[in-house]
């Protein structure tokens, strides 16, 4: 019974549609229909500032942390029910119930949750991030090659067991699924450079 509330709870975190919420206080409008359309801190940093993006992306992180250390208490630190808890988080977060399913691409509740599960690994992956972010100027290219070497980390610094293992995969999966049109737009060119400023609509 514990694992399975475990999963639920992650996913209902997950589910908290932070952006949303701190974008609808602030200017009254849905933060899904500017910019790219997501719901997660860059697309919020881009059309309503710099501290309701910063506090959009510290909340994604914290419930994905959360969701990972309820999971450990709940199921006495039982890594295959904390590595499934990562991975509800991450769905929660792209597919909330709260508003359609219609969610963000769970970067920061995957950094969340990774933190909690394998630090070491993720800092890793997070110099990776980084380091592309300031050479191409793209969050999402940043996020793509860093979700697609993160399940490697994981093996080499972790050696984590299988349902960790496991987890860091089916997590850099949905990432890049859900950067999907971001590829497409990388590849003709149109993507958007990452800024500090806020977008006018």
């Amino acid at each position: 019974m514990m694992p399975l509330a475990a999963c639920l709870l992650a996913y209902f975190l997950g589910a908290i549609p932070f952006g949303y919420i701190l974008v609808k206080l602030k200017t009254g409008g849905d933060v899904r229909g500017a910019g790219s359309g997501n719901i997660g801190a860059t697309n919020v940093l881009r059309t309503t500032g710099r501290t309701a993006g910063v506090i959009t992306l510290l909340l994604d992180i914290a419930k994905g942390y959360v969701a990972v250390w309820a999971a450990g208490r709940l199921t006495g630190g039982d890594s295959r029910w904390m590595a499934a808890a990562a991975v509800a988080v991450m769905l929660g977060h792209a597919y909330p119930v709260f508003l359609a399913f219609r969610g963000g691409k769970a970067v920061a509740s995957f950094v969340g949750a990774f933190l909690c599960l394998t630090p070491l690994a993720l800092a890793t992956v997070l110099v990776v991030f980084v380091g592309v972010v300031a050479w191409t100027r793209h969050i999402s290219m940043g996020s793509i090659v860093a979700a697609a070497v993160f399940p490697l980390a994981v093996w080499l610094i972790a050696v984590p067991t299988w349902p960790v293992e496991a987890a860091a995969v089916i997590g850099a999966m949905l990432i890049i699924y859900k950067h999907s049109n971001n590829i497409q737009r990388l590849r003709a060119g149109t993507e958007s450079k990452f800024t500090f400023e806020v977008r006018k609509p």
